[in-house]
């Protein structure tokens, strides 16, 4: 599942989705996190950046080699959460988003899990439930973080994991390779004793 790209995005560029696998990727990542929580939003940074970006998995939007997108997955026992989304303003369109949410719950499916959760204030949470088929979650309470005016809902979505999602009995090469490169042998692949 290395890369998606399509045509489907802002001024028909070519837009790109990764799973962050470098410093720099990751550099990527931060600075439109900046530029979305902090600068538009007045977020904190330390609440922008909340100690949980070490256990994430992280995705990156380009645009040609421009970031533009980017979104964190932080993984549970038996479901996934998609957190810190965030887009440049010029590239906040259904397209963009929804290709990006899309790369996304491939990749979580993937990895064998069947739901993934997110939290978003009402405004997004109906974005999230018609462009992207989550629902609200049953018996949850909106949350209200600090310095936010709105209180946060939390939303499922039921995702079918492939045949070849990942699991114990895969092959233990798979087991080594680079994330989200699944399919692709390794340069350090010797081969089977």
């Amino acid at each position: 599942m290395e890369t998606t790209e399509s045509n489907a995005g802002h001024h028909d560029n070519l837009i790109r989705v990764e799973i962050v696998t470098t410093p720099e990727q990751l550099l990527h990542a931060y600075a439109i996190r900046a530029i979305c929580f902090m600068e538009e939003h007045g977020v904190a940074a330390r609440q922008t950046y909340d100690g949980n970006d070490y256990q994430a998995t992280h995705v990156i939007v380009y645009a040609g080699d421009e970031p533009v997108g980017t979104a964190r997955i932080r993984w549970f026992r038996d479901f996934a959460k998609m957190e810190r989304t965030s887009f440049r303003q010029q590239w906040r369109n259904p397209r963009t988003v929804k290709r990006c949410a899309e790369f996304i719950f491939e990749h979580i499916s993937r990895k064998g899990y069947d739901r993934v959760i997110t939290h978003a204030k009402p405004k997004y949470a109906r974005l999230w439930r018609t462009l992207l088929g989550f629902r609200p979650a049953e018996g949850k309470e909106p949350l209200l973080f600090a310095g936010h005016d709105e209180p946060y809902v939390e939303l499922v979505k039921e995702l079918a994991p492939p045949p070849n999602a990942i699991t114990q009995a895969s092959d233990a090469a798979v087991l080594f390779r680079i994330e989200g490169h699944w399919d692709a042998k390794s340069e350090f692949e010797a081969g089977k004793i």
